[in-house]
C-alpha cells in the first residue's frame, strides 16, 4: 500500500527513470494486416509515452500496449487509478482476469491535453471481443493478469498518451 496524491492505494506500476519496459508489448493492427503503428518509450522525465500513428489501410484502426504479469488477487479493490496525459482523444483501458482468454474488458476515458488522474470502476468494465460487445457479466474482479492502453477512433489519427502510475483501490 502506497500513499499517492493523499490516496492509500496499491501500486500496479509506477513509471520512473529505472523503469524497464520489458514486459510492455505494441499489439497494433498488424495482426490483421492493418498499418497502424504504435511504440512505447520512456521520457526523460520518467514517463511511459506510448505514441503513434493509427491508419485505417487494409481494415485497420488500432493500436494497443499491454502489460501481463503473474496472476494478481484483486479481489479487495473497486476501482483503477490512473495518472496520465493524453492529447486530447479518447482511449480505451483494458484489463483481464486471464492473459489466455479472449474477451478484455474495457472501459473508455477522454484526455484534455493535461494532466488528469482517472478513476475507472472495476465493476464498470464490460467484456468486448475485436470491437464487440459480448454479453456477458461485467469484469468478475477476482484476478487479474493484463492491463492495457488502445486507441481506436475509428479515423486515421496520430495519438500520444503519457502514463505515470496504474494503481487499485
Amino acid at each position: 500500500m502506497v500513499t499517492i496524491f493523499g490516496l492509500n492505494m496499491t501500486t500496479l506500476f509506477d513509471f520512473n527513470n529505472e523503469t524497464n519496459l520489458r514486459n510492455w508489448k505494441v499489439v497494433d493492427d498488424g495482426v490483421m494486416g492493418g498499418r497502424s503503428a504504435g511504440c512505447i518509450h520512456m521520457s526523460d522525465n520518467g514517463h511511459a509515452v506510448f505514441h503513434g500513428d493509427v491508419s485505417l489501410e487494409n481494415n485497420g484502426g488500432f493500436s494497443s500496449v499491454r502489460y501481463r504479469f503473474e496472476s494478481k488477487d484483486v479481489s479487495a479493490y473497486t476501482k483503477f487509478i490512473i495518472r496520465l496525459k493524453g492529447d486530447g482523444k479518447r482511449y480505451q483501458f483494458r484489463t483481464k482476469s486471464d492473459s489466455y482468454e479472449p474477451q478484455s474488458y474495457i472501459s473508455y476515458f477522454q484526455t484534455t491535453g493535461d494532466w488528469q488522474t482517472i478513476e475507472i470502476p472495476l465493476s464498470d468494465m464490460y467484456p468486448t471481443f475485436r470491437g464487440m460487445k459480448l454479453r456477458m457479466p461485467n469484469y468478475p474482479a477476482q484476478t487479474m493478469e493484463e492491463v492495457a492502453f488502445l486507441i481506436a477512433n475509428k479515423r486515421a489519427e496520430t495519438f500520444q498518451l503519457e502514463i505515470d502510475w496504474i494503481a487499485l483501490k
